[in-house]
């Protein structure tokens, strides 16, 4: 296991993506980019609110994937790939959960974010490494 061939980088790369599709509905106007715009002060109408939307988006794409690779490598090594949508659910809560939503709950106790604002990002977080492990566990 010295190198990742045994990894099927087809499920990941999709997973990836559908993580990232996730987070162009959950922070639109359809679910909670008023919330989010609101508790982040962000005004719209500056010029400035859209600069760097490329690197961003590109950066997001890029962590997303890094996060679905080491899902991969865990489900690859407690055996669940192939182990069907419940195994990458359970699996995805508790890589979501105490991995992404315990961090962001850290750094939003020091820098004093709205609790809202974590209900919000910390969901997105739960919700995508869900998807990311469904996907990556049901894939044979």
């Amino acid at each position: 296991m010295e190198n990742f061939d045994y990894l099927n980088w087809m499920a990941i790369a999709v997973a990836a993506l559908a993580y990232f599709a996730l987070g162009a509905l959950w922070y639109s106007k359809v679910l909670f980019a008023k919330r989010w715009i609101a508790d982040l002060k962000i005004d719209v109408n500056s010029p400035d609110a859209k600069k760097g939307m490329g690197i961003m988006f590109g950066g997001s794409l890029l962590l997303m994937f890094v996060q679905s690779l080491a899902i991969a490598i865990i489900a690859n090594r407690l055996e669940l790939i192939g182990a069907g949508w419940m195994s990458g659910l359970k699996l995805g809560a508790l890589t979501g959960a105490c991995f992404c939503a315990a961090s962001v709950g850290v750094n939003y106790l020091y820098e004093k974010k709205t609790f809202s604002l974590f209900l919000i990002n910390a969901g997105y977080a739960v919700l995508g490494n869900i998807i990311a492990a469904i996907i990556i566990c049901s894939w044979a």
